[in-house]
């Protein structure tokens, strides 16, 4: 709209210019052609006549362009009115001369109105003498169609903006900007005295206590200093409500030219200040290092000593004092003083303290005597890094977990087939053949091969567990003997258990690993000689319980401890020890998956594992499982066994669809299925087993099928078969942990997992007990 009006601008200054004129053109054409038309002569008379209407006419034209313009600056009012109303700054619109046609209710409340209604008498209540500034502003949004300007007012800093609209009219906005000057709503409630200040040194902010020590809120330095310039670092004589003080001043470059001056009011005399002046900002709630341009310390608060943990002497060197954790300290220090970076926070840890450290450093350059200074604000940043490295360290388990779980899956198909065919091999030879000791040797091994692949996936925790009902002391007193034969002589063990013991879920041979594990470190933490004790108690918790890092939910628990007097485990070493391959033992002396092992098992199970150990005094780990609600259930063992006995004896007759991208166990696994009288159909993806499954006269008993394939995988492929075969019995063989597949599993029905490596009668049993 505005450029529009500046379009037609050039004819509104002619029709003003012309304005009063037509008038008394037009009055003097109609008088003419009026005496015309009494003159004798025709002629003539005609031609008066013409020319009066002319004149007449343009002079009527000049009344109505006039008029329409003066409509359309009246529309542009009432427009600019509906958009300005809800502004939350005040707004005025104003004509050339500075009269304010219309004005929104912010304006209303921002300034006083007096009769004259002009926009400079309004704002002068607001700031002094605002006539030049506001014809300056109005000189250039002419010329530029906007300008605006920033003030230091008696309230405050505020922005004065103005939009041309028209050749005479103009939109006008009085902005506070204080807390953007400000910057940070904390100056305000810092309980030091500080300010903000422009180049020109006018003051844009000062904070509640600087106003209150001063007693008014001043517009420059030289209202509130005796003596300028202001010296940095030294003591200054400040006017105050209670008269001329001392203070210590610091100065500290800012941002867009600004300053950031803080004081610090005090009655020293200059001799005392001029011989340790930072000694001053030793009650300051901010720990400050001052530095030279190479790194020198010059000087230091009490906060800054406290939070470093030493005595920082004069001229002791930053590198001294930090560790970079990425570039060098110096090259840092060395861009603070050339004046780039200011501002940027680095984390730095702090040298020579027994307990891990570290610091948030922020540089600001400042003159003192003319010679460059840094000050470095430092900010306790222990425990923030203490939750990233937390994290860092969670990410790497998790990277480890995930390796490993890869590494198992692919080993656990290579000892399928490796088993399965020695299998295949044991059954065409018996007891008395030569080649059956061979054959023997390759099925322990591999099945040694395959207990180390377990050990992977169990501090990954994605191990295949077995779970039953157990009662600890039972699972104790089973291992007593055991246990016993490896104490040696100079190692005493006793066992201690509390009265009534509730039972407890979880895998026997996997919770025999984990407390065979820590009874031999601790036999090995006695080199000398001493004992171990197992005790085993009921605890029940009313409230969560915080142990360390993990908080124990309330409930009812079975807590078994393993206590010995040997030399313990360093305060530095105990949040490392059940990383994996972490060990504190000598070279070929550990392998450092014995506690990771131990920590994934545990966890796995649902329970808790925590370790508190004094140097030279022993060691105790503590282990929570959750008390088991429900059936005492059966030994799923026992049962196991007497499956294997009943499927070596039985036959097969249903027809099984075999769906295994690796060629070898699919090989074995269809060989030991025929074998038990099964008819087999293969297929090497899952698009191949649907393709097999479009022949309508094919009736398929049960699907076994790997869970993890090219292509589509086992659980998706078999919920699209099941809508045309919806009682066909499924087995899901993997060698991931069942828990990758449990959400996805419970959502098929008649559904099995067999976990690999596997061998024939598993395989078979499963399958048998599927169809029967």
């Amino acid at each position: 709209m505005a450029q529009t009006l500046n379009r037609q601008s050039g004819l509104f200054r002619l029709t003003r210019r012309l304005e009063p004129q037509a008038t008394v053109v037009l009055i003097a054409a109609s008088m003419v052609a009026v005496a015309s038309l009494f003159m004798d002569a025709d002629f003539p008379a005609l031609v008066i006549l013409v020319m009066a209407v002319s004149l007449g006419t343009l002079a009527f034209s000049v009344k109505v362009v006039r008029a329409w313009y003066s409509m359309r600056q009246r529309s542009v009012v009432r427009s600019v009115a509906c958009l300005i109303e809800n502004d939350a700054s005040a707004s005025f619109l104003t004509d050339n001369a500075g009269n304010i046609l219309m004005r929104n209710r912010a304006a209303d409340d921002r300034v006083t109105m007096d009769d004259s209604d002009q926009l400079a008498n309004c704002l002068a209540d607001l700031f002094a003498n605002p006539g030049p500034i506001l014809a300056k502003l109005q000189s250039k949004a002419l010329a530029l169609g906007a300008a605006r300007d920033d003030i230091i007012t008696r309230r405050g800093h505020v922005r004065v903006a103005v939009t041309a609209l028209a050749r005479d009219s103009y939109l006008w906005r009085v902005e506070d900007i204080v807390d953007r000057v400000s910057g940070d709503t904390g100056a305000q409630t810092l309980s030091l005295p500080m300010m903000t200040v422009s180049s020109s040194g006018a003051v844009l902010f000062m904070n509640t206590a600087m106003r209150t020590l001063v007693g008014e809120r001043v517009k420059s330095l030289d209202r509130m200093f005796s003596n300028l310039p202001v010296r940095n670092g030294q003591l200054n004589e400040v006017r105050t409500t209670t008269g001329k003080i001392g203070c210590l001043v610091a100065d500290v470059e800012g941002s867009a030219g600004r300053r950031e001056i803080f004081l610090l009011p005090g009655s020293v005399p200059d001799t005392e200040f001029a011989k340790d002046g930072w000694s001053f900002f030793d009650e300051v709630p901010v720990a400050l290092l001052k530095f030279s341009p190479s790194g020198e310390v010059l000087a230091s608060n009490r906060m800054a000593r406290e939070l470093i943990g030493q005595s920082v002497r004069t001229g002791t060197e930053i590198s001294e004092i930090f560790d970079s954790l990425g570039r060098s300290v110096t090259d840092w220090v060395r861009e603070a003083a050339d004046g780039r970076n200011l501002g940027h926070a680095e984390f730095l840890q702090v040298l020579n303290r027994d307990d891990d450290t570290f610091v948030q450093v922020t540089f600001n350059r400042v003159k003192e005597n003319d010679e460059i200074v840094l000050i470095a604000v430092l900010n306790d940043a222990t425990e923030l890094k203490s939750l990233e490295k937390q994290f860092v360290q969670s990410q790497k388990m998790q990277a480890i977990g995930q390796l490993a779980g890869g590494v198992a899956h692919d080993f656990n198909n290579l000892l399928t087939a490796i088993s399965g065919h020695c299998d295949l091999l044991l059954l065409r030879h018996d007891a008395t053949d030569q080649d059956y000791s061979d054959l023997m040797q390759i099925n322990q091994n591999a099945n040694r091969a395959a207990a180390l692949v377990g050990q992977l996936l169990a501090f990954s925790r994605k191990q295949n567990l077995q779970p039953e009902v157990l009662d600890v002391r039972d699972v104790l007193s089973d291992m007593g003997h055991l246990l016993n034969r490896l104490m040696g002589e100079t190692v005493t063990m006793s066992q201690t258990h509390s009265g009534e013991l509730p039972a407890i879920r979880a895998d026997k041979r996997q919770l025999e690993q984990v407390l065979m594990n820590l009874v031999v470190n601790a036999k090995d933490a006695m080199p000398d000689g001493g004992k171990i004790r197992l005790i085993t108690e009921h605890a029940c918790l009313t409230d969560a319980k915080r142990m360390g890092r993990a908080i124990v939910p309330a409930g009812d628990y079975v807590v078994v401890k393993v206590r010995d007097q040997g030399i313990g485990i360093p305060p530095d070493k105990l949040p490392k020890i059940f990383e994996p391959f972490f060990t504190t033992k000598g070279t070929g002396k550990g392998t450092g998956l014995g506690l990771s092992t131990a920590y994934g098992i545990v966890k796995q199970t649902g329970g808790f594992i925590f370790v508190d150990s004094v140097v030279d005094h022993g060691t105790t780990f503590t282990l929570y499982f959750p008390v088991h609600e429900g059936d005492e259930g059966t030994d799923p063992i026992a049962s196991k066994a007497r499956a294997h006995a009943e499927a070596s004896s039985k036959t097969g007759d249903g027809v099984v669809l075999l769906v295994e991208d690796e060629a070898p166990v699919r090989a074995f696994a269809s060989r030991a299925l025929r074998l038990r009288g099964f008819t087999v159909l293969e297929a090497d993806s899952a698009e191949s087993a649907l393709r097999t499954l479009a022949d309508t006269e094919l009736d398929v008993d049960i699907f076994v099928t790997d869970v993890v394939m090219p292509g589509q995988d086992g659980p998706s492929w078999v919920r699209e078969a099941l809508k045309e075969h919806p009682d066909t019995q499924v087995i899901f063989v993997s060698g991931y942990a069942q828990e990758v597949l449990a959400d996805r599993q419970t959502k098929i029905p008649n559904s099995r997992f067999l976990a690999k490596p596997f061998s024939l009668n598993e395989l078979t049993t499963v399958v048998q007990e599927a169809l029967h």
